[in-house]
């Protein structure tokens, strides 16, 4: 089981603009400097109160932040949310796998056609995947597969 998760003080008032800005609590905000995004995870239901008509809550929150900003929607379910932050329209299954070793490992399947799509332009799309999977349900890798 992961350890338990630290906010920075950054990442606090982050999470306070978002609810200013959307009227939605977001569960967690994790910065990822390396492709300069901020990451929120909101609630399962949340997610279209907090986009907005025509995407222009989240625009405005870009805007204020001056960053580009990402949404998960959150899932008890480790398959469900990782195939939530993939963006799940284009995943046919997830399966948690535990090795020998008791590592955990995510096999992501999905349609040749739509590979691309779910990894992300330069893999954008698994590399936020994979960092939330490790830290919500300790799962160190996500393999994406297709048929």
């Amino acid at each position: 089981m992961p350890n338990e998760i630290k906010l920075t003080q950054e990442e606090l008032g982050l999470m306070s603009i978002f609810q200013n800005v959307t009227s939605v609590s977001p569960r967690d905000c994790i910065i990822d400097p390396q492709a300069s995004r901020i990451v929120f995870v909101v609630d399962k239901g949340q997610m279209g109160l907090a986009i907005g008509r025509n995407g222009q809550t989240i625009k405005n929150l870009e805007r204020t932040i001056s960053r580009p900003v990402e949404l998960v929607e959150w899932s008890d379910d480790p398959a469900e949310f990782i195939a939530n932050a993939l963006g799940g329209r284009n995943i046919i299954d997830v399966k948690i796998n535990t090795k020998a070793d008791g590592e955990k490992v995510a096999v992501v399947q999905t349609s040749m056609r739509n590979k691309g799509a779910v990894l992300g332009k330069g893999g954008r799309n698994a590399e936020r995947a994979r960092m939330l999977a490790e830290r919500y349900f300790g799962i160190s890798h996500i393999h994406i597969v297709s048929q």
